[in-house]
């Protein structure tokens, strides 16, 4: 009912005045709900953005990779939860809006800007890699810098990635490797049977010159008796450098079953007890006794048990030489158990850590290996369908990581 319609005792003067009331104040409450409805459809959409900016934030977050942006004053604008919880592992809010030349100090300030400064101006997405010790481990990190725009052709940000790519480079040597090893082994197989033959023939001419030494001269006989002796080391040292390439090269094809890790470990402990420099080294075990048994050959097993820790006392000083022998199952892989050897020497530098369980590849002096050592090793635990895994620091020792499978 009308304002009007409801007072009918109201004049004709009254009714006027109220009727021009209405008239005037009838666009103004009409813009009045027009706003409350503006209001209430800008309050929806801001809501929708609010949330649409925090699913975006969620996955920048969940991403498995470091990954900041900044813009063209090198200013952080965003700077995602793996970089808090990674390296440097600096909180958001101590990062954003400070030039990222304040908060990432490990490369020099003017390196980094003129990488950011090449993706500015060029557009190229520039990749590097970057290593860093983290914990006394060394990891490998891939970082790429990819240029943004916001609108128009203009660089606007550039976000940068950081990848940990340190198991995918590791699981990448071991296949080359193994590729590697498996073309030396073809090429051993073949050759070494060929060298046997002329070994052989040497041999048997200087056994058979020997049986006529006693027919000549004193003087004579003595210096044909030293040629010959240094002929038959040398034979017999190239018979054993084929062994071992034949050894290394052709399928091991041993019988193999249940093996208790601790107690082979044990075993090779008294069979190296009475070696010379084993007296001098402080000896430390950690051996797991709730670890599972594996399957293999115990006698391979021992061979490269006794490899690895000779090796170990080689790369020690005997005053200060300590050995860590540790056993338990692999914390990442929980069919797997592993045995660890572990050093105080010298250590391996990183050049040469890609190359040790190559043929001939030796660090030691002339005369103290042939360089078999290490590869035989690698071909025994590859045939026991596992691994061998060095993580050296120059200077500060070793530590060589036998994985092998749980026996099923």
């Amino acid at each position: 009912m009308g304002l009007l319609e409801a007072r009918p005792e109201l004049g004709a003067a009254e009714r006027e005045v109220l009727t021009v009331m209405a008239d005037l104040l009838a666009p103004f409450l009409a813009s009045l709900s027009l706003s409350a409805d503006l209001a209430i459809e800008v309050a929806a959409q801001s809501r929708e953005i609010e949330e649409h900016r925090r699913f975006i934030s969620l996955i920048i977050d969940s991403l498995p990779i470091g990954l900041y942006v900044i813009d063209r004053d090198y200013r952080i604008q965003i700077w995602n939860r793996q970089r808090e919880v990674g390296s440097p592992g600096l909180r958001r809010d101590e990062v954003m809006g400070r030039q990222v030349f304040e908060v990432l100090t490990r490369q020099p300030a003017e390196e980094l800007r003129a990488e950011f400064d090449r993706v500015f101006e060029t557009g190229e997405i520039v990749q590097d890699e970057l290593e860093v010790t983290l914990g006394g481990e060394v990891r490998s990190f891939r970082l790429s810098k990819i240029p943004m725009r916001l609108e128009g052709d203009r660089i606007s940000h550039v976000i940068t990635i950081g990848e940990d790519v340190t198991e995918s480079r590791r699981i990448q040597g071991q296949i080359m490797q193994s590729e590697k090893l498996a073309a030396i082994g073809q090429l051993a197989a073949g050759v070494m049977h060929e060298i046997n033959n002329p070994l052989a023939t040497i041999s048997a001419c200087v056994a058979a010159i020997t049986g006529r030494v006693a027919s000549l001269e004193k003087r004579e006989r003595a210096t044909v008796g030293e040629y010959l002796e240094i002929i038959d080391k040398e034979v017999d040292r190239c018979t054993r450098i084929v062994d071992g390439l034949l050894d290394f090269s052709r399928p091991k094809g041993k019988s193999k079953g249940r093996v208790v890790l601790n107690a082979l470990v044990e075993e090779t402990l008294f069979l190296l007890k009475h070696h010379q420099r084993f007296k001098r080294l402080t000896l430390v075990r950690e051996l797991d006794p709730s670890i599972p048994p594996t399957t293999g050959n115990a006698e391979q097993l021992t061979q490269v048990l006794m490899a690895l820790m000779l090796n170990a006392v080689d790369a020690m000083d005997d005053r200060r030489g300590k050995l860590t022998v540790r056993t338990g199952r692999n914390r990442h892989q929980s069919d797997e158990v592993v045995v660890e050897i572990q050093d105080n020497g010298v250590g391996i530098p990183r050049a040469d850590q890609a190359k040790i369980f190559e043929p001939f590849y030796t660090t030691k002096p002339p005369g103290r290996g042939t360089g078999l050592g290490l590869s035989i090793c690698y071909g025994i635990v590859e045939d026991h369908r596992g691994r061998i895994e060095l993580d050296s620091q120059p200077g500060r020792g070793s530590t060589f990581r036998v994985f092998l499978p749980i026996d099923q």
